[in-house]
């Protein structure tokens, strides 16, 4: 009974540290990103209204990617307090020494990670979806549209005075197949639609082959070859979706099917996929990190000292998975093993650590 009351308050607390200090860094993100959005809608005379209201929505968007470190630094504090209230002692005394109490807080961790990646995303990436609709609206990212549904690649394109909305069946080789693009002028009336087997869309200049043109004249006229100016090149095309953030979890596995079907590169797609399966894991991590970071050290060494380590380690770690999360990407090596690899040593690494500091 006295252990599940002890269990009880380690919970409260840990989740208490963790409240504040997600608090904590909402609040400095969204001053940091109302001044952004304040300087952004200068030149448009909105007033105060569209920056708070987009702050607001970007901002849970911008926690979750700090959701790793948020969890790192309450687990340093939870530990700073209860190093310094001497309750290490007295949770040996009732049978929790360091292991078990490190250990029950991964599984709280482990929890809080699947609630986050399941409830808290889709919260966030519907809000990111809302904010790129209307921050759209006062740039040009609105003039470049693209899809893909069962009936292909869609693209629509503004290029000089000429409005395309394009439709092919797959991109295989840097080339588009089976093209079909309705060339509208300004008013968007139409005024030519072509078919091409195929184009090379390695830059603007698009390159297409064995081409027949259908003017609103009723006239016909059917080419070899036919170069079209867009804004879009393979790169571009490639990355069309880059902003996952802004899509849920099934709409990712979606989008990822649908690039599959027309031969698009999902790399992209499934990494981020995969660093969102694997989240819970990474905020255990942190959490076990943390831990070990005060548990290491006398506790004489100052608040400022340790806070600092927990934030040079989460620097550190950023880049060994921005290094690994590239090695997949770029299909140097696999998408899997290129988000597990960081993972698997950063756990043997604690393991070790844990081991270690479980004697003190």
């Amino acid at each position: 009974m006295k252990l599940k009351i002890y269990k009880t308050y380690i919970l409260k607390s840990y989740l208490y540290y963790f409240l504040i200090v997600s608090l904590i860094f909402s609040l400095l993100s969204f001053f940091l990103n109302i001044l952004e959005e304040i300087v952004f809608f200068e030149k448009f005379e909105v007033g105060i209204y569209y920056p708070i209201l987009l702050t607001f929505l970007n901002t849970p968007s911008i926690l979750f990617e700090i959701f790793p470190f948020i969890f790192l630094i309450a687990s340093q504090l939870f530990f700073i307090k209860f190093k310094e209230n001497e309750e290490l002692n007295l949770l040996k005394i009732t049978g929790i020494d360091n292991f078990s109490l490190v250990r029950l807080l991964i599984y709280i961790s482990l929890v809080l990670g699947v609630i986050i990646t399941v409830f808290f995303y889709t919260f966030s990436s519907n809000l990111k979806h809302n904010y790129l609709l209307i921050k759209n609206k006062f740039t040009d990212d609105n003039k470049y549209l693209a899809a893909i549904n069962d009936n292909g690649l869609w693209i629509k394109d503004e290029y000089e005075n000429n409005i395309y909305v394009i439709n092919a069946d797959e991109f295989v080789n840097n080339k588009l197949k089976n093209i079909t693009i309705n060339q509208h002028d300004s008013e968007f009336n139409l005024e030519s639609i072509i078919i091409s087997e195929q184009a090379d869309i390695e830059n603007e200049e698009w390159k297409l082959e064995k081409v027949k043109i259908f003017f609103s004249s009723g006239k016909k006229e059917i080419l070899e070859n036919l170069k079209v100016n867009t804004n879009f090149n393979r790169e571009k095309l490639n990355s069309i979706f880059s902003n996952l953030t802004s899509l849920n979890l099934l709409q990712l596995i979606n989008l990822s099917e649908d690039y599959k079907k027309l031969g698009l590169s999902s790399n992209e797609i499934k990494s981020h996929l995969y660093k969102l399966y694997s989240l819970p894991i990474l905020i255990s991590i942190m959490t076990t990190i943390g831990a070990i970071l005060i548990l290491s050290f006398s506790y004489k060494r100052s608040k400022f000292f340790n806070l600092s380590l927990g934030i040079l380690s989460s620097v550190t770690i950023y880049y060994i998975n921005y290094f690994f999360n590239l090695l997949g990407i770029t299909e140097k090596t696999s998408i899997l093993l290129s988000i597990c690899s960081p993972l698997i040593i950063l756990t043997l690494f604690c393991f070790i650590l844990l081991v270690r500091i479980n004697e003190k």
